[in-house]
């Protein structure tokens, strides 16, 4: 019988190593598809997706800034995952990150509030001389001190742009707040604050209005709330905003592109933000909230959650619906007139493609607008970089100071533009 065992071992065990290193080649392929898949590696880069009307003001922007008309090369190992700009933007913001230095500057609002922005000079005399101030609102929960922000700041004063960057109220872990309020999805009240001070203390200045994410919609909102708020106003340009919070939050519980986790990890930071202000929001005599609400808030996993429970209430909103019909630009934006870039990305986690349809009916209406969808970029990414390493300054960070200094210079030498 032993005899009959060996027999059996002689005549498989030639063929066990090839089925083995059959397996292994299986093993290896299906890595290689899931990341390269996962990586989107075969996916084409291209030119953004550019939606305008055909007017003299648009063709010379169109041209004035090869960026817009060219392809966006993210870094080629990961460039081209959403997730990945997404995060990397979201740990870290930019790699090597300057420190510009500015001066912070307190506003004491109407309702007790104290807002706060950051002053920055420019660095060079801009290219038509005159004195233009870039007026800026970050993404939600964030500030001057942010990395992505700082490295905006610096290369826009090395262009010759004063910077003035709007604090969120709240979003300063070592601000305390002097009200029982803190910043929402479409308050303008701070920015309003911060831009009226620096129309004021330099009346020779002209603005160029900037939001990024959740700033964007705030920055769009103001212009849109009142004409004279565009007065010196020489463009806006918003960068992955949503447009809409009503029509998005249906988007947020939804499990593709993993927006239920980014949900929940947003909500989780703002969580962190109201908390480290308690003692603000909740003990004053003059506040909207109850003990009550701080249970809901400790239990939210949402940011609608927290928005029902506490946000809406900071300025009196009935229903959640009321407040985020109330607080989206979209209901604004239409009735800005200067020109407006809007700009997001196709791969953005957060800002689903439903959403995207604001922008693109809106430059197909109206002759001041210019959407430029890109391929990649994910939400506030748009690194640039050769296999692996991303440079310190953003495609984004260049699109926005070329079309800034492409509207300067037509509106100084108008009609050798036209």
């Amino acid at each position: 019988m032993s005899a009959q065992v060996e027999a059996d071992v002689r005549t498989i065990s030639p063929e066990m190593p090839a089925m083995f290193d059959g397996m292994k080649l299986a093993a290896v392929a299906t890595v290689l598809y899931v990341i390269v898949r996962s990586l989107n590696l075969k996916c084409p880069t291209a030119a953004p997706d550019i939606t305008c009307q055909d007017t003299p003001l648009n063709r010379y922007l169109l041209k004035s800034c090869p960026i817009l008309t060219k392809e966006y090369i993210p870094p080629l190992l990961w460039g081209k995952s959403g997730h990945l700009q997404t995060a990397l933007y979201g740990k870290m913001g930019r790699v090597k990150s300057p420190k510009p230095c500015g001066l912070r500057k307190y506003l004491p609002m109407p309702d007790g509030a104290t807002a706060t922005f950051d002053l920055f000079e420019p660095q060079s005399i801009h290219s038509t001389g005159d004195d233009i101030t870039m007026v800026i609102c970050p993404g939600i929960g964030n500030h001057s001190e942010k990395h992505y922000i700082r490295t905006f700041v610096d290369y826009s004063q090395k262009q010759g742009y004063r910077c003035a960057v709007l604090n969120h109220l709240g979003a300063l872990p070592n601000i305390e707040l002097t009200s029982p309020r803190m910043f929402t999805y479409g308050c303008t009240w701070e920015f309003s604050a911060m831009v009226g001070y620096i129309k004021r203390t330099f009346p020779q200045t002209q603005l160029i209005v900037v939001g990024f994410s959740l700033g964007g919609n705030i920055a769009c909102k103001y212009l849109g709330e009142n004409p004279a708020n565009q007065e010196r106003v020489l463009c806006c340009v918003s960068i992955c905003q949503g447009y809409s919070a009503l029509r998005a939050q249906e988007t947020f519980l939804q499990w593709d592109q993993c927006r239920r986790l980014y949900n929940f990890l947003m909500a989780d930071n703002m969580k962190k933000i109201i908390l480290s202000h308690r003692a603000s929001l909740f003990g004053m005599s003059s506040s909207n909230m109850e003990a009550a609400d701080l249970s809901h808030l400790y239990t939210a996993t949402s940011l609608m959650q927290i928005d029902d429970n506490i946000m809406r209430k900071f300025h009196g909103h009935n229903s959640l619906k009321e407040y985020y019909e109330k607080e989206s630009c979209v209901h604004y934006i239409h009735n800005i007139s200067v020109p407006l870039l809007l700009m997001n990305s196709s791969d953005d986690p957060l800002v689903h493609q439903s959403l995207l349809t604001i922008p693109r009916t809106l430059a197909e209406k109206k002759q001041n607008v210019i959407f430029a969808l890109t391929l990649h970029g994910g939400h506030l990414g748009f690194f640039e970089g050769a296999v692996l390493f991303p440079q310190p300054l953003s495609w984004m960070d260049k699109v926005i100071v070329s079309y800034a200094n492409a509207i300067c210079q037509w509106e100084k030498h108008r009609p050798q533009c036209q």
